[in-house]
């Protein structure tokens, strides 16, 4: 059996009376979870830091945590009462690749409890949590980078021309867990087991690159020969942006830890990797950047509403903003350490316009299909 393909490309809201949010909440609702991480997580490691950042960064990270730990609550429920809706959702080509999602919120929260998370529980407990994320992240991302695509192919019915950003969102997760796992590797003993970790980094991040480069022409394929996404999905494009940041600043981490777990000429080889390769995909991440910027004003003042697409503004710009500031710890450019904070202005801004309106639709007891 196959679930018939939607064509407005509708996407899981959470309208009605409370029984029947939690029935219609899909897995896209962890995008609002991977988008306020990433606001802590790019904010502490900008080149140039002000009295009170750190601190607001890791408020933002446990609001981060709150929110991942009332939606892990909240879509138990939905699979235990409501398992024909969750399993329409696995069936459904418009809601199946955003399971990526949770994914990479489980290893962006993780990573936050490293990052800035230490500051308030301490580094013990900040290591045993983001060890347990990152493990969780790690499993069910390569699951979903697996088993999504083989839904796609063999249970959904893809039409010519349905090719969305959206079916990125699975093979990314792996990229994710490549550019993370290297926090976790001064904390693993010395020897095999760093070094274990940061080669396995290393494959996840071919994996999740190579999916990403056979993905990528579909999806430019139909910006240039349509037929057109829907106007709420059109934020969505700059979902693009997700493997190409994440890459870099995965090049980047690589570079960090490798002098201490691999010897020459291998530690060298992942310096010159951070650089070598992510200039060049920062370069065409700007140029995605602008395209998916200009198309999505195009879309707004066509009277495109707000809708949970708009969190695709946050967590793939967030990655940027880390391949940025990699980049200006690795070429000591002060070019880079610009655009890292030029880059992280407009995330901040994209979050607190999709955190408000989503509060709003919230308080409100609706939210505007996106659709």
């Amino acid at each position: 059996m196959t679930a018939p393909s939607r064509t407005s490309s509708a996407l899981p809201t959470v309208t009605g009376p409370p029984g029947s949010r939690v029935r219609q909440l899909g897995p896209n609702w962890y995008a609002s979870v991977m988008g306020t991480a990433i606001v802590a997580n790019a904010g502490v490691a900008l080149p140039w830091q002000f009295p009170g950042l750190r601190t607001a960064c890791t408020v933002v990270w446990a609001l981060s945590a709150v929110m991942l730990a009332v939606l892990l609550i909240t879509r138990t429920v939905h699979w235990a009462r409501h398992g024909d809706q969750a399993r329409a959702h696995l069936l459904d080509p418009t809601v199946a690749p955003f399971y990526g999602c949770l994914s990479m919120a489980l290893l962006a929260v993780g990573a936050g409890t490293l990052l800035v998370g230490k500051d308030w529980i301490g580094p013990g407990a900040a290591v045993a949590v983001d060890a347990v994320l990152y493990t969780a992240g790690t499993a069910v991302g390569l699951l979903v980078a697996a088993a999504i695509p083989y839904l796609m192919a063999l249970r959904h019915e893809l039409k010519p021309g349905s090719a969305s950003p959206v079916w990125i969102l699975p093979v990314v997760a792996p990229m994710v867990a490549a550019a993370l796992g290297p926090l976790l590797v001064p904390h693993l003993p010395a020897g095999q087991w760093q070094q274990a970790l940061l080669l396995g980094c290393y494959a996840m991040f071919g994996m999740s690159l190579l999916a990403t480069l056979c993905l990528l022409p579909i999806v430019f394929a139909r910006l240039l020969a349509g037929p057109r996404l829907p106007l709420a999905l059109t934020p969505t494009l700059f979902l693009v942006l997700g493997p190409l940041g994440q890459s870099t600043t995965a090049a980047n981490n690589f570079a960090d830890v490798a002098p201490q777990v691999l010897q020459a000429p291998y530690a060298e080889g992942f310096r010159m990797l951070a650089v070598l390769y992510g200039v060049p995909t920062m370069g065409f991440a700007l140029l995605w950047f602008a395209l998916a910027g200009a198309v999505v004003l195009r879309a707004r003042r066509r009277g495109m509403g707000f809708s949970m697409t708009w969190w695709a503004l946050t967590f793939p710009v967030g990655t940027c903003v880390t391949g940025a500031e990699g980049l200006a710890r690795h070429t000591g450019l002060t070019a880079c350490a610009w655009l890292a904070g030029g880059l992280y202005v407009f995330l901040v801004l994209a979050w607190l316009t999709a955190g408000i309106q989503t509060l709003r639709g919230l308080l409100a007891g609706t939210l505007a299909p996106a659709s």
